[in-house]
């Protein structure tokens, strides 16, 4: 096996070698290249939070009002105008838009549609030959992504696309592997079709963390995070501001929807508290809830025991990181304290660990 091993890696055929040494040479930045800098599409006041060839997000918790932002950034797009505070033009040669949701039925996708169109001062009675919209709610995660890159490769015109939501994308949010495959296909495609990508992820419900591991990959590679909120004093107005972004940071704004069921500006708004300064305040393990430690330890565990001290931090400090709680070894310790003795939520036997489990079920896990 050791041989066999050795072979595998050590060893490559001759379409092999051709192949990665056309990736290496296609890979080589030289001195004398020259690069056109990337087209700006989309702005908010004066700073640009989307270009072509990378890719940004969306993000808040549920009944945020995420997807009506979406909306207007796509309507502005659509229309080459501003709306809301968005104002975007697409080049010539890319002005097709292609939406794709992964969440509602086709019912509130044509509502979706259907806001866009009006807010782009379009006719709803006919199709816009700009924008493609598409549900694939009934869908596995693996053909959504199969149908999405075989639309971008049948339509070369495509400079804007949104992926309403992103985790559908995926079987495991807190999955490492899914969440760089899906992250790399972002990458992929906006690289290789030379469009921008704005996907759509919900925050952690107890904190304002991007969810999952998805999140935590998303906020590393996006050009730009913005986040919807509601205020806390008035529900029906949503605030708009950067998690995360490349560019000079934008003015938050706000919005609400009026009687006719549009986004408009929450014009007389007062913004109390940075919500920027919010996000980077950190917490403590003990004001994490019962569910965050549960789809933490849930991505640690598996369907079963970990064996040793070592391996039960390094499985708690990946899964916790996943779901926005980054924290070092010391605290890892504290936090295994915390989960054994007050919670109850791990129980450790000889040098097994087991979560989700009586110690009477641990036993007899055991004989088995």
């Amino acid at each position: 096996m050791e041989n066999e091993r050795r072979l595998d890696y050590g060893e490559t055929t001759a379409p092999d070698e051709h192949r990665l040494s056309d990736i290496l040479s296609a890979s080589q930045i030289r001195a004398t290249d020259t690069y056109e800098t990337p087209p700006q599409i989309i702005w908010i006041d004066n700073s640009t939070i989307a270009t072509l060839g990378n890719f940004s997000a969306s993000t808040g918790k549920a009944k945020s009002k995420k997807t009506f932002n979406v909306s207007a950034i796509v309507a502005a797009s659509l229309a080459g105008k501003q709306v809301l505070n968005y104002r975007a033009h697409l080049p010539e040669g890319k002005r097709r838009i292609l939406y794709v949701d992964t969440e509602q039925s086709r019912f509130h996708c044509h509502n979706v549609l259907e806001r866009i169109l009006r807010l782009a001062g379009l006719p709803t009675t006919a199709d816009s030959e700009k924008l493609d919209f598409i549900c694939l709610r009934e869908y596995s995660p693996a053909v959504r992504v199969e149908v999405i890159d075989y639309a971008l490769r049948q339509n070369q015109g495509y400079g804007l696309v949104i992926i309403d939501g992103i985790r559908d994308l995926m079987l495991d949010i807190n999955s490492t592997s899914e969440s760089v495959e899906v992250i790399n296909k972002m990458m992929e495609w906006s690289s290789k079709y030379n469009l921008h990508i704005h996907c759509v992820l919900h925050l952690n419900k107890g904190d304002n963390n991007v969810r999952g591991h998805i999140g935590t990959e998303m906020s590393n590679k996006a050009e730009t995070v913005l986040v919807i909120s509601k205020n806390n004093e008035c529900p029906s107005v949503s605030e708009v501001h950067a998690l995360h972004i490349r560019e000079k940071e934008f003015k938050p704004f706000a919005f609400t929807v009026d009687e006719g069921g549009l986004p408009v500006m929450a014009e007389d708004h007062s913004f109390c508290e940075a919500p920027r300064q919010k996000s980077k305040q950190r917490t403590g393990f003990m004001g994490l809830t019962i569910e965050q430690h549960r789809e933490a330890l849930s991505a640690a565990f598996g369907d079963k025991p970990i064996r040793g001290f070592e391996n039960m931090l390094q499985a708690m400090m990946t899964s916790y990181e996943a779901i926005g709680f980054k924290r070092g070894r010391n605290v890892m310790i504290k936090l295994l304290l915390y989960l054994t003795d007050t919670l109850k939520l791990v129980i450790k036997r000889d040098k097994l660990f087991y979560y989700d489990m009586t110690p009477a079920e641990a036993l007899l896990f055991d004989e088995e």
